[in-house]
């Protein structure tokens, strides 16, 4: 199995950048791509971006494209979400997530708030 441990959220002011992180643990060596999703209050979980662990292949929504970037470190396990000019719609919980070889299901992160707001 995968686990995945979000860190990176906190109160931005619209305009300002934040970089998450996902720590990634367990059977790392099966992982195909990780995802960042989020959700915001009162909507559905929606795709932000993802990016594949074997080689830095990156999708991401209309909504962040050219302004968030996705990146991976697979010596220290981590995948990063960089976040520039963040806008008040950009306010959710975001949740890391894995898809693996083997893995019955997507594995998920416990998610942490980001909130932009002046």
């Amino acid at each position: 199995q995968v686990q995945l441990k979000e860190s990176g959220g906190e109160l931005v002011q619209p305009g300002g950048s934040l970089r998450l992180s996902c720590a990634v643990s367990g059977r790392t060596f099966s992982i195909n791509r990780i995802y960042w999703f989020r959700q915001a209050p009162g909507k559905e979980r929606e795709f932000v971006a993802s990016i594949t662990w074997s080689a830095p292949i990156t999708y991401y929504a209309d909504s962040v494209k050219g302004r968030f970037t996705i990146s991976r470190d697979t010596t220290e396990n981590t995948v990063y979400l960089r976040m520039n000019s963040l806008k008040p719609e950009d306010t959710a919980i975001y949740y890391c997530a894995a898809d693996s070889a083997g893995s019955s299901g997507r594995a998920w992160g416990q998610g942490t708030q980001i909130t932009v707001s002046s």
